[in-house]
């Protein structure tokens, strides 16, 4: 699970981000002690650092500045600074890229996900499976294999798949995965969900596995 800092001194926002970013299966450190950046960073060793540029006593450019003695941390600053100059000034401290609010969570989640993708595992990744009960998920070509039979999932399948995978013996619920698979989406039928994970069971099934996915009513699933 990749894990994301977030430097952000209103509360709000800081508090909102890190909600949706749970939500995709992210692990996420908030700072509030703004003076102990540098600190707080080498003791979370975060894979990703959210940074605010007007934060208290000193700024973010100083704190990204700090984060590059120390590390090559993909670095995304968030500022409802607009001029280009400070976007300028952003890439030059050693930014990987600039968000300013207010901004779309969605498109913000998009920008994580990328530069996570170009620094580090996702391409190895690709080529892994994730195994359980002998049951393999490649995430490579968005398959699952069982005693040398396999079988194609769709979109949604495989999202729901690798979200239950990732969270093995853990109880996954309904709104976390409506969330990662249609986001904010208000009127999506909750009945879709169900639809979306009895196919999935069916494939299993097909393959030979029963109850590989439990349903835990009014919490959610888990393998």
């Amino acid at each position: 699970m990749f894990k994301i800092m977030i430097v952000e001194d209103d509360e709000k926002i800081r508090k909102i981000v890190s909600e949706t970013l749970q939500k995709w299966q992210f692990e996420v450190i908030e700072i509030n002690q703004f003076d102990q950046v540098l600190t707080e960073f080498e003791k979370a060793q975060p894979h990703l650092v959210l940074l605010d540029i007007n934060l208290p006593s000193l700024d973010g450019f100083y704190w990204c500045q700090q984060i590059r003695t120390v590390s090559k941390v993909p670095i995304i600053f968030l500022s409802s600074r607009n001029q280009n100059m400070d976007v300028i000034m952003a890439i030059n401290m050693g930014g990987d890229d600039f968000v300013q609010k207010p901004f779309d969570l969605g498109v913000l989640v998009a920008k994580v996900s990328a530069l996570l993708r170009r620094n580090y595992t996702y391409q190895d990744e690709s080529n892994m499976q994730l195994i359980h009960r002998d049951l393999k998920f490649h995430l490579n070509n968005s398959s699952i294999e069982y005693q040398n039979n396999s079988v194609e999932l769709s979109r949604n399948e495989f999202i729901i798949m690798q979200i239950l995978m990732r969270n093995i013996g853990k109880i996954v619920s309904r709104e976390d995965l409506m969330q990662a698979l249609w986001n904010d989406e208000q009127f999506v039928d909750d009945n879709t969900l169900t639809v979306n994970v009895n196919r999935l069971r069916r494939k299993i099934a097909g393959l030979g596995l029963d109850e590989f996915i439990i349903t835990r009513k009014g919490l959610g699933y888990l393998i």
